[in-house]
């Protein structure tokens, strides 16, 4: 299985072990990662029969303000915005076991800007790729109703009740 990490995550993968199917022909990736794998399996000529998307990032229904917020935080302090962003990835509970890099400012101008299309992931499923949606109902990262409706047209979508961006129900371990 091709995994993608999330935005300044490293080996982010261990939180999804019970989710993840071992397969050659499955992609995932967690949040950033999800763009990630998004865009891989959209424009690759393998084999795919699986994406999973986990806590996929989704901000196209964010304005421009909440966006610029975003980037000049991370450039006035980008240490403490990654300090804050990991801390609300694992909220309500704390993190722990969780090892974390500076992303870089494009990436998260990436993340921000990112927009999922209709007709893409149309495409995907018309070549027969399966597309799942894990989201955690205390998700203090995205919008997770918006996240729902968006792709359920085009996708399974596992809701897990009481669990964060990282889909945790309790402190990880």
């Amino acid at each position: 299985m091709r995994f993608y990490s999330g935005f300044s995550l490293v080996e982010d993968r261990q939180f999804f072990q019970e989710y993840l199917i071992n397969s050659s022909y499955c992609v995932g990736g967690f949040s950033y990662g999800a763009i990630k794998a998004f865009e891989y399996v959209l424009h690759t000529d393998r084999r795919i029969d699986r994406l999973q998307l986990f806590s996929p990032a989704f901000f196209q229904n964010r304005d421009a303000r909440f966006k610029r917020l975003q980037l000049l935080g991370f450039t006035q302090d980008a240490e403490n915005y990654i300090r804050q962003f990991t801390l609300n990835c694992c909220a309500p509970f704390k993190c722990k076991n969780i090892t974390i890099k500076t992303g870089s400012y494009n990436q998260l101008q990436e993340l921000l800007e990112y927009v999922w299309k209709r007709d893409a992931l149309e495409q995907l499923r018309s070549r027969g790729v399966i597309l799942e949606v894990y989201l955690g109902s205390e998700d203090a990262i995205i919008d997770v109703a918006a996240v729902k409706d968006f792709f359920q047209p085009f996708s399974t979508i596992y809701f897990i009740n009481g669990a964060s961006h990282l889909l945790q129900k309790e402190e990880s371990v």
